[in-house]
């Protein structure tokens, strides 16, 4: 026991020490498949009811894979009887594409009321997308109750699915809020609550390393996805740190290269085409070709060009988006995969830059 500890405490501390360089196209021990890669369209959930328009997302020849972005609490409203219809028919989908599969299901924020039921939470207001500013309660990313009726939930999805050829990714989240992205509402006030619900970042450094070392034991055929976010400005000592966001980050990637090694990938879900320094662009491709690394787009090119880098030239957007996050490393590797909203997949205008993106991918 002493030898094994040993081993994990200096895998977490000098994770470089276990990764290898990650070729497109090698399977890393233990995954069913290549490593996730290519163009990706994001589905919102529920899907659209209009399916010719689905399908025609999944069958884009520039489109390699498809992420579904869905909540808990619509996966499973009663405890024990999750509704599998939405994942049958995106998983049909896929298949019948030949497309690869990567769920980002929402617990947090979207937990089913049941999960909640003697959990500790907190109040405080969604702080993006759908819902924005409306306050809700939160379970405490550390509260035993609630990682344990979310990692059996991920234990039926893997019993389900676990096996599907076209499953290749799971987001790693339940220490998280308002998506699979690893944040925490962090505002002034937000982070005043915090303190009273006594957080600290070895307690939630520590449920992630529990996230971890469930979903990579549930999930062994899949490749396991972080997606980047920040710690809160608090220190162990529950003291104001403008340090500790950072320190906390950078411990949680860590942890997930040392305890899911090879199928470990770090994405961040804000990419944009502006002009600029981006030190979280930065920061995800300095990792390219050490571990499986992607992006997501921060929004829809086609419904919000003006944020994304291009105001009133969505393809433009795009373009310039791609090869921001695309742009190789000092090493001339390029990320494993990136993620276009379904609204930039369907649009035709957008098919230029979309081949443009794909072929980046093969050179």
């Amino acid at each position: 026991m002493r030898l094994r500890a040993a081993v994990l405490l200096v895998c977490v501390l000098l994770p470089s020490l276990v990764v290898t360089t990650i070729q497109a196209g090698q399977s890393p021990d233990g995954a069913a498949g290549p490593p996730p890669g290519g163009l990706v369209v994001v589905i919102p959930s529920p899907l659209q009811e209009d399916h010719a328009s689905v399908l025609r997302a999944f069958n884009n020849p520039s489109i390699s894979g498809v992420a579904l972005q869905i909540r808990w609490r619509d996966l499973e409203p009663s405890a024990g009887k999750p509704d599998w219809s939405t994942l049958d028919q995106l998983f049909a989908a896929a298949q019948s594409a030949g497309k690869w599969v990567q769920l980002l299901i929402f617990p947090g924020f979207f937990s089913p009321p049941w999960a909640l039921a003697g959990v500790e939470t907190g109040r405080f207001p969604i702080q993006y997308g759908p819902g924005k500013g409306t306050v809700e309660s939160l379970p405490m990313p550390w509260d035993k109750v609630y990682l344990t009726r979310w990692f059996a939930f991920l234990k039926l999805l893997s019993d389900r699915y676990g096996k599907s050829p076209a499953f290749r990714v799971i987001a790693a989240d339940g220490p998280t809020s308002v998506s699979a992205e690893s944040t925490l509402p962090g505002s002034a006030e937000d982070v005043r609550t915090w303190l009273r619900l006594s957080y600290t970042p070895q307690r939630y450094i520590a449920a992630w390393r529990e996230v971890f070392q469930t979903v990579a034991a549930s999930f062994p055929q899949q490749y396991v996805s972080l997606s980047l976010g920040f710690g809160l400005n608090i220190n162990d000592r529950g003291k104001l740190d403008a340090t500790e966001r950072s320190r906390t980050r950078q411990a949680i990637i860590d942890q997930g290269m040392a305890l899911v090694g090879r199928r470990f990938a770090v994405q961040d879900s804000n990419l944009d085409g502006n002009r600029g320094p981006d030190r979280g662009t930065d920061f995800v491709i300095g990792y390219n070709g050490r571990i499986i690394t992607g992006f997501q787009l921060r929004t829809s090119c086609v419904r919000d060009s003006g944020n994304m880098g291009a105001p009133g030239n969505p393809p433009l957007a795009l373009r310039r988006a791609l090869d921001k996050g695309l742009k190789p490393n000092n090493a001339g590797r390029r990320v494993n995969y990136l993620e276009v909203y379904d609204p930039d997949v369907l649009a035709e205008q957008m098919q230029t830059s979309l081949r443009y993106g794909a072929s980046l991918f093969k050179k």
